[in-house]
């Protein structure tokens, strides 16, 4: 691969992929709709150890942000539909409190201002090195987390987003990771049903290989095996995918 990153407002400055430094392995949304640059950040943070959901306009990147605890977001600002300031505002006024780093050419003070005012909690000008991209990462990973929103609850189950505990009633609910991540989509989306393919991209690094098998349907019955006990029921909704409710 060229050191430098042509057709995109990327620069490598002589820094191969391969030799990015390593991060502990999180989650991480990008929300760009110019394709290329798009590609070359999915790339580049794969290679640096993120887990990567990329997408191009500003309405799925909210829908995104709203399903899923990121640990960290990049928004551009000019994206079609909710622009990048709009859909970080409009996320914030959900209750999201994921750090996000906008990106823009917009460069003048007013610019900036209004990009932090919105709820952006950094903000990087193109063209940007990837090297001060990733340092910019790793220092909102290092601020104390924000304050995380009220306990997810249906019935008596409950799933508190910044412990990572699940309960039922006043007993602990031992849950796998995966088995988690399903469970938190589930409740942040009900009442509503939460398609396979959704379940396929938030809960697995790699969605192919959910969806092109049984994998989820799985992972689903043992989760419902893990709260029978509860009041809550996660229902299969034919065609399209789970539900969770309160019976």
């Amino acid at each position: 691969m060229s050191s430098v990153c042509q057709n995109s407002s990327v620069r490598w400055d002589s820094v191969e992929l391969s030799t990015c430094r390593k991060l502990a392995v999180v989650r991480v949304l990008v929300a760009e709709d110019d394709v290329a640059l798009r590609s070359v950040l999915e790339r580049g943070l794969l290679e640096s150890a993120y887990v990567v959901d990329a997408v191009g306009d500003g309405a799925k990147a909210l829908s995104y942000l709203r399903a899923y605890d990121y640990d960290v977001a990049i928004v551009d600002w000019r994206m079609p539909g909710l622009n990048g300031l709009e859909t970080i505002e409009q996320a914030r006024g959900y209750g999201v409190h994921t750090p996000i780093l906008m990106l823009t050419a917009r460069d003048t003070a007013a610019d900036r201002i209004a990009g932090l005012n919105g709820g952006a909690d950094d903000y990087l000008v193109k063209p940007f090195d990837f090297e001060e991209l990733l340092a910019r990462l790793r220092a909102l990973q290092r601020r104390p987390a924000m304050t995380k929103g009220p306990r997810l609850a249906c019935g008596d189950l409950e799933f508190d987003p910044a412990s990572r505990t699940v309960s039922v009633g006043d007993h602990p609910v031992a849950l796998t990771a995966t088995e988690m991540g399903l469970l938190e989509l589930l409740l942040r989306r009900a009442p509503s049903a939460v398609t396979r393919q959704m379940m396929a991209v938030q809960v697995w690094s790699d969605e192919a290989d959910a969806v092109g098998s049984n994998t989820i349907d799985v992972h689903v019955g043992r989760l419902r095996a893990k709260i029978r006990r509860s009041n809550t029921e996660i229902q299969t909704i034919r065609g399209t995918g789970y539900r969770i409710v309160a019976q």
